[in-house]
């Protein structure tokens, strides 16, 4: 897919997820276009709180959020992207999602959950982990460039995005490997200077948006 068609579905090269609205209050006036509110542990009513915050946060920023998990909240509150793992995906109510014209992302590890996820017509896929990744205990394997230039093949025109492990140094390999996006979690919020990481990465990305 070339980045002119997936400029023009709101999407950006550059998708780092985050576990607060905080985050996004200090990060997404730095520049980012495309962001994802992942929030685990948390009560009902902190999970509407922060996303309504990070939905004001990104409406003044020109910034794209995506929430992760909770669809019928995402509606509820007006949001117009929603993320799913393959088991909040079987639970989900794709019928209600798509009544309400939210966009659809959706986790993939292996051939069969792609084909799955495909039949639900999603707007992207993710592919992960790409490399070892800390974020969370994966019973996958790292799938590495080869799965990602598979996949991209097999996807055409649906936007890939690739996931895990990926830091700064590894991001052109995934984009020229196929990944039209790539999703960056650890290595912004566990760097001792999270907003200097976040210019170098809108620095580089940029470079490779063409």
């Amino acid at each position: 897919m070339n980045n002119a068609s997936i400029k023009s579905q709101g999407f950006n090269n550059f998708y780092p997820i985050f576990d607060s609205f905080h985050w996004l209050e200090r990060l997404v006036p730095l520049g980012i276009k495309f962001v994802q509110l992942r929030i685990k542990n948390a009560t009902p009513d902190e999970i509407r709180r922060n996303i309504r915050q990070a939905k004001k946060i990104c409406q003044q920023f020109n910034c794209q959020l995506v929430v992760n998990d909770y669809w019928q909240l995402a509606i509820e509150e007006g949001c117009d992207f929603v993320h799913l793992g393959q088991e909040d995906l079987a639970a989900a109510d794709l019928t209600s999602i798509k009544k309400y014209h939210l966009k659809l992302g959706i986790s993939t590890h292996s051939q069969e959950e792609l084909e799955h996820a495909l039949r639900c017509e999603p707007d992207y896929i993710a592919l992960g982990p790409v490399y070892p990744t800390i974020l969370k205990k994966m019973v996958w394997a790292p799938q590495g460039l080869e799965t990602v230039t598979q996949w991209k093949r097999q996807i055409g025109n649906i936007p890939l995005v690739g996931i895990g492990g990926i830091s700064l140094e590894r991001a052109e390999g995934v984009l020229n490997a196929g990944a039209d996006i790539v999703s960056v979690v650890t290595d912004i919020s566990l760097n001792a200077n999270p907003e200097e990481r976040v210019k170098q990465w809108l620095a580089l990305t940029k470079s490779l948006w063409f």
